[in-house]
C-alpha cells in the first residue's frame, strides 16, 4: 500500500514553499489542466462508454464540457477573487485600515463518486488549483477505466507533491482519512458522507459534503404538462437516473396526475424511441449491487411504464411507478436509477409537509406558474436547490452556487463558490506603528 502519510507531508512541504500562491503558477496549472482535458476527450469519452455506457454527447457535454467551462470561467475571473479587499474600519478604531487576505488552505483531499466520475472529480480540483492548493484525488473504483485515466492524466503531468491521483477501494479512502488534510471534500452518499465527516472531526478538517437525498418535483394544478413531461424525463433519466440532483419522485395533482403519467409516457418514447433496450446509448446501471437493489423496486405499486430489466447488460428500461404510498420500500432512499415512483396530493399544504417532515432534499423542482405557489414553496421547503418549471439545470450554471442543506450536504462549489470553498478569509485590522 502507498505510504499516504509521506505523500502528505510531500505536499504540506511543497504548499509551505508559496509556489501555489502565486497567481501566475495557478494560471499556468489551470492552462495545463484545460490543454489535457482537451486534448483527452475521446479518451474521457470512452472510459465512460465503458464504464457506464455513457453516450458521447452526454459525455461530451455533463462531464468533458462542464469541466472546460468551469476552467474557462475560473481563470476570467481568478484575478479578482484571489485580490485583497478593502474593508470598512470603525470610527472606534480611527486610524486603522481593515482588509481581507483570501488564502489556500494548503492540501486538500478529494473524493470523488462514480455517477459523473470525471466531471464530479475534476470539477472540485479546478477550484482547489485556483484558490492555491495542493491535491489529493480519490476518483471511485467503481469507474475504473475513468479512474485509471484520471490517474494517467494527472500523475504523469503534474509533481506528486503538488497533484496526486490515488487509485483503490474503499480501504484505499479509509487510509486518506486518516491523514491531516487541510481541507475535505467529498462526493457521495449521505452514509459515508457522515463516515467522512467523522474522520475529519478527529483532524478539526473544514469539510465540504456534496450529498444527495430523494429530490421532489411537485407538479402543480395549473403546470404545462408537456414541457413538464418532457423535462421531468430529461432529468430523471439522463445517465439512467443516476444524478444526484435528478427527480427522486414526483407530487402530482390528483387533477392533473393521470394526464402527466400519460404525458411522461409519450416524453420517454419521443427521447428514448420504442424499445430501449436496443437503444445502443442508454447508460447501464453501475454495478450488480446496485441493479439488484433496483430491480426489487420495480414490484412497488403499479408499474405503469417500461420496467424490462437484463443484468448481464446491467441495463434498467425507464419505469414508472404509479400507486405510490410513503410507506413502500422505492420511498424509502434515494433510487439512483432509472425508476419514477408517482404520488398524489390534493391541496399543497400536503405536499408540503410530506415533503419538510422527511430528510432535506439536495434538490426540488416547481412546475407552476403560479407565483403564490411558487413563493409558498420556497418559503416553506428547505433544500440545496432547485429549478422553477425545469429540472436539474441549476446545476450547470457557473453563477450558482451548488450544494446541499440538512442530510443532503453542506457547502457549496461551482463557479466563485468554487474559489471559495478552497479559500480561506483572512481578515486584518492594520493600525500606524505611532
Amino acid at each position: 500500500m502507498e505510504n499516504y502519510q509521506e505523500l502528505t507531508l510531500k505536499q504540506q512541504s511543497f504548499f509551505r514553499s508559496g509556489k501555489t500562491k502565486d497567481l501566475t503558477f495557478r494560471m499556468e496549472m489551470l492552462t495545463k489542466l484545460k490543454d489535457l482535458v482537451s486534448s483527452h476527450e475521446q479518451d474521457i469519452i470512452d472510459a465512460l462508454k465503458a464504464d457506464l455506457n455513457k453516450p458521447e454527447a452526454e459525455a461530451k457535454r455533463a462531464e468533458a464540457g462542464l469541466v472546460l467551462g468551469e476552467i474557462n470561467f475560473m481563470m476570467e475571473n481568478l484575478s479578482s477573487w484571489a485580490a485583497r479587499k478593502e474593508a470598512k474600519t470603525p470610527a472606534s478604531h480611527a486610524g486603522a485600515v481593515s482588509f481581507i487576505v483570501p488564502e489556500p488552505y494548503g492540501s486538500a483531499l478529494i473524493i470523488a463518486p462514480w455517477n459523473y466520475p470525471f466531471q464530479l472529480a475534476v470539477n472540485p480540483l479546478v477550484g482547489a488549483i485556483a484558490a492555491g492548493n495542493c491535491a489529493v484525488l480519490k476518483p471511485s473504483e467503481l469507474t475504473p477505466h475513468t479512474s485509471r485515466l484520471l490517474a494517467k492524466m494527472i500523475n504523469e503531468n503534474f509533481p506528486e507533491e503538488y497533484l496526486h491521483v490515488v487509485e483503490g477501494e474503499v480501504e484505499t479512502s479509509t487510509a486518506l482519512l486518516k491523514e491531516k488534510f487541510d481541507y475535505i471534500f467529498f462526493t457521495g452518499s449521505t452514509g459515508v458522507g457522515r463516515i467522512v465527516a467523522e474522520a475529519a472531526a478527529k483532524h478539526l478538517t473544514p469539510v465540504t459534503l456534496e450529498l444527495g437525498g430523494k429530490s421532489p418535483v411537485i407538479v402543480s394544478e395549473d403546470a404545462d404538462l408537456d414541457e413538464a413531461a418532457a423535462r421531468i424525463v430529461r432529468g430523471k433519466f439522463a445517465n439512467a437516473g443516476q444524478t444526484c440532483v435528478a427527480p427522486d419522485y414526483i407530487l402530482a395533482h390528483r387533477n392533473v396526475k393521470d394526464q402527466l403519467i400519460a404525458k411522461l409516457k409519450e416524453a420517454v418514447t419521443e427521447t428514448y424511441g420504442e424499445n430501449i433496450s436496443e437503444n445502443p446509448d442508454f447508460p447501464h446501471v453501475v454495478s450488480e449491487r446496485h441493479f439488484d437493489r433496483l430491480q426489487k423496486f420495480l414490484g412497488n405499486g403499479k408499474l405503469v411504464l417500461g420496467g424490462y430489466s437484463d443484468k448481464a447488460q446491467l441495463f434498467i428500461e425507464p419505469a414508472i411507478l404509479d400507486g405510490i404510498t410513503w410507506e413502500d420500500p422505492v420511498m424509502q432512499d434515494e433510487i439512483f436509477g432509472p425508476i419514477l415512483p408517482v404520488l398524489v396530493f390534493d391541496e399543497l399544504p400536503e405536499a408540503i409537509e410530506s415533503i419538510v417532515k422527511r430528510p432535506k432534499p439536495l434538490a426540488l423542482y416547481l412546475f407552476s406558474d403560479d407565483e403564490a405557489v411558487q413563493d409558498e414553496v420556497l418559503n416553506t421547503i428547505s433544500f440545496g436547490g432547485g429549478a422553477i418549471n425545469d429540472t436539474i439545470s441549476h446545476m450547470t450554471s457557473h453563477y450558482l452556487p451548488f450544494g446541499g442543506v440538512g442530510d443532503s450536504g453542506m457547502g457549496a462549489y461551482h463557479g466563485q463558490a468554487s474559489f471559495d470553498t478552497f479559500t480561506h478569509f483572512k481578515s486584518m485590522l492594520k493600525r500606524p506603528a505611532k
